[in-house]
């Protein structure tokens, strides 16, 4: 596929796409033509990327860890080393800090709401409760 369809069908910039390829997280093949081409697999590959930046990760550790999960579904693939293992826990608990405090800032934004509105904010649980009771 062109560059054009694989942006269209993953919602991400051709000039994202090329950027990709500059950071050699994808790779792309020429046409007789001289445009970039795509095999299908590089739809769940983007997909990837987008899923792993998302994480806060940068380019060069998303290098890294592509050759050890597989793009389809993001499972692992024998590739993995222990020192890429060690990486992946560090990320994992800088997301685990990230989540946390992301909460507690969702706590003081509350008691604000609160406190301005005099009424009490229902979380998503409770909201899913009063949806159900009528």
């Amino acid at each position: 596929m062109r560059i054009g369809e694989l942006a269209r069908r993953t919602a991400v910039s051709e000039r994202s796409l090329r950027y990709y390829e500059q950071q050699g997280l994808l790779t792309s093949y020429r046409t007789p033509g001289g445009h970039r081409g795509y095999a299908e697999g590089a739809v769940d590959r983007v997909i990837r990327i987008q899923e792993l930046y998302a994480a806060g990760m940068c380019s060069s550790k998303i290098a890294a860890l592509l050759p050890c999960i597989r793009d389809a579904d993001g499972g692992p693939s024998p590739e993995a080393t222990p020192r890429l293992v060690s990486e992946l826990w560090e990320q994992r608990e800088r997301l685990n800090r990230m989540i946390a405090e992301l909460a507690r800032a969702r706590e003081v934004l509350d008691g604000v709401i609160e406190a301005a509105s005099g009424e009490p904010v229902a979380g998503p649980l409770a909201r899913a409760r009063e949806d159900r009771d009528p």
